[in-house]
């Protein structure tokens, strides 16, 4: 086939296009402009100058210290709230739990999700909440576009008509393109401002029951009471007011929360700004001040350079003990369990211990720091989570959530396969072009 020569219209649509109207072309060009400005815009995200995060120092003579606390709330500008927590297990456990408070509902039932999909645990939600808002509740639903792409608006169409509201975040539209790679990675229920729901999973069937290829997910969720739901409840309704252009002002929204749990704690409400996020501040912080333990779970793990630096000074320099669990063989995006293995490599080098979860894909999100510091939430240990989407993450000072969580971090590890250096080796182009797509994904400034 000839390649026409000449201009690059012709180059690039051949001659023919000559003959077709002027506005036809006109629109073309726009599409191809379009394009060309988002595609820019994305790779620049992806691979364009970061924050280094550096921290000379850590406030405090130790992660329990006042003035440490104090650090922490003004950097990620989360006030100090007192609340209670109770650490739910994988879906048997955590659906039970939510759909009970939700038909405990009285007022208002607020929900934000990354991923809903159609099944019977999406049906079992929506028949509660339609009864809900038959009896008067207030119901709001706020679901991702791209997390729940393929879930038909439809589905929600009995809750529409039983007087509920749904709406899209940022739903892909001519006018909504350049906010496309930011998504709300977030999931959260906030019921009456008396209890809520926070952590890893979303709705769909995949964390409830096994599927033909696919065991049943290993997640966990966190039941919150107390002053902490105040700052759940503003995360809600800052991507409420930014999908449906209301402000939340129900009355009922903001009755005082009982001042339940004595555990303080920080809500950190992410969202990309300025080059980085929140997030990001929270766990540089929090791997700067471990003394003796990091214990990480994540399913996708893409440091930084600067999150690897402070896991490896942390294992070689201070002594601290680095155990990082990931998703193995079940991973549901295979590509990113190969390009991690730069970071591994490194990592394990320094003295950290890996280690990929075997009989499931695993997609809790948890840190624990000295069997002290307790984080749970919606971020992935990756470059997307920490400084292109939207996420929530719930710090407290917590010894006994620690001793619970390190018990399921316990049973996690005995189902987990220790990586070395050795499994990790590349082999042939393939290993080699991971390695280097591992090393550009890094992200170093």
């Amino acid at each position: 086939m000839n390649v026409p020569r000449g201009t690059l219209w012709q180059r690039v649509f051949g001659a023919r296009d000559r003959q077709r109207p002027g506005w036809q072309r006109f629109w073309a060009g726009v599409g191809i402009a379009a394009t060309a400005a988002y595609t820019a815009k994305v790779l620049i995200n992806l691979f364009g100058p970061s924050l280094p995060y550096s921290m000379a120092a850590c406030p405090g003579d130790s992660p329990e210290a006042k003035e440490f606390l104090e650090f922490l709330s003004t950097v990620t500008n989360a006030p100090v709230r007192k609340a209670k927590f109770h650490l739910l297990t994988n879906g048997p456990e955590f659906y039970p739990a939510e759909l009970a408070a939700i038909r405990a509902a009285a007022h208002n039932i607020n929900m934000e999700f990354y991923t809903w999909q159609p099944g019977r645990v999406s049906d079992a939600f929506l028949d509660a909440l339609v009864e809900r808002a038959r009896a008067g509740v207030r119901v709001r639903i706020l679901v991702d576009a791209i997390g729940s792409y393929g879930t038909p608006r439809r589905m929600f169409q009995p809750l529409l008509d039983a007087g509920g509201q749904m709406f899209w975040y940022h739903p892909l539209r001519w006018n909504t393109w350049q906010f496309a790679n930011n998504r709300s990675h977030r999931k959260l229920i906030v019921i009456d401002s008396r209890v809520a729901f926070a952590g890893g999973a979303g709705i769909s069937d995949r964390w409830m029951e096994a599927t033909p290829g696919d065991p049943r997910w290993r997640d966990s969720m966190f039941q919150i009471e107390g002053e902490a739901i105040c700052g759940l409840l503003s995360i809600f309704a800052e991507n409420w007011l930014e999908a449906s252009g209301a402000i939340l002002s129900d009355p009922q929204q903001f009755a005082a929360s009982p001042a339940t749990g004595d555990h303080q704690s920080l809500v950190v409400q992410s969202t990309p700004a300025g080059g980085g996020t929140t997030a990001r501040i929270l766990f540089q912080a929090l791997l700067k001040s471990a003394r003796k333990s990091i214990d990480i779970t994540t399913p996708y793990f893409l440091p930084s350079h600067s999150a690897r630096g402070a896991l490896m000074e942390a294992a070689r320099e201070r002594g601290v003990k680095v155990r990082i669990i990931v998703a193995g063989p079940h991973i549901d995006h295979p590509m990113v369990r190969r390009v991690s293995r730069h970071s591994s490599r490194h990592l394990l080098r320094a003295g950290a211990e890996i280690y990929e979860f075997q009989p499931s894909m695993i997609h809790a999100k948890l840190m624990v720091i000295d069997n002290l510091w307790c984080v749970f939430g919606s971020t992935n240990f990756d470059h997307r989570s920490f400084a292109l989407n939207d996420e929530l993450n719930v710090a407290t000072l917590n010894p006994e959530l620690a001793q619970r969580m390190m018990s399921d971090f316990a049973q996690d590890l005995n189902n987990s396969k220790k990586l070395t250096l050795e499994m990790l080796a590349p082999r042939g182009p393939l290993g080699v072009l991971e390695l280097a797509g591992g090393s550009l994904l890094e992200r170093e400034s």
